[in-house]
C-alpha cells in the first residue's frame, strides 16, 4: 500500500508542476519586477489553480506516506519526478534536451538507486 501512496503523491506532484508550467506560459515575458503586479492574473489562471490543488493533494498523500514509511525509503522515490517532468518538458512543451542533461538525469537515477540499497 505504501508504494501506491508514494507513486500517487509523486505523480500528483509532477502533474502539478506540468500544470504550473502550462499556466506560466502566458507570462513568458514577465521579469521579477512584474511578479507582484501579476498576482491578480495568476489568481485568474485555471492552470495555476489546478497546480495548487494537485500540490495540496500530493502533500496530503505524502503525509500518509511518511506516517507509514521510513523517510530514507520514501524520499528517493521523489526523484522519479525528475524523469517525468524532464520528459514532459520535452514532449509537451518542446523543450530542448541535450546529451549532457540526459547524462545528468541518468546519474541522478543511478545515485538514487545506490542510496536506496
Amino acid at each position: 500500500m505504501s508504494i501506491v501512496l508514494i507513486l500517487s503523491s509523486v505523480f500528483l506532484n509532477c502533474t502539478a508542476q506540468i500544470l504550473m508550467k502550462k499556466g506560466m506560459s502566458a507570462f513568458s515575458d514577465m521579469d521579477f519586477s512584474g511578479l507582484l503586479r501579476s498576482v491578480p492574473l495568476f489568481l485568474a489562471n485555471p492552470w495555476l489553480w489546478g497546480a495548487v490543488v494537485l500540490y495540496g493533494a500530493s502533500f496530503v498523500l505524502w503525509l500518509a506516506v511518511l506516517s507509514k514509511t521510513p523517510v530514507s525509503v520514501a524520499f528517493p522515490f521523489l526523484s522519479i519526478g525528475y524523469v517525468v517532468v524532464f520528459a514532459a518538458g520535452h514532449f509537451l512543451f518542446g523543450e530542448n534536451v541535450s546529451l549532457v542533461q540526459m547524462l545528468g538525469l541518468f546519474l541522478i537515477c543511478a545515485g538514487v538507486f545506490l542510496v536506496s540499497r
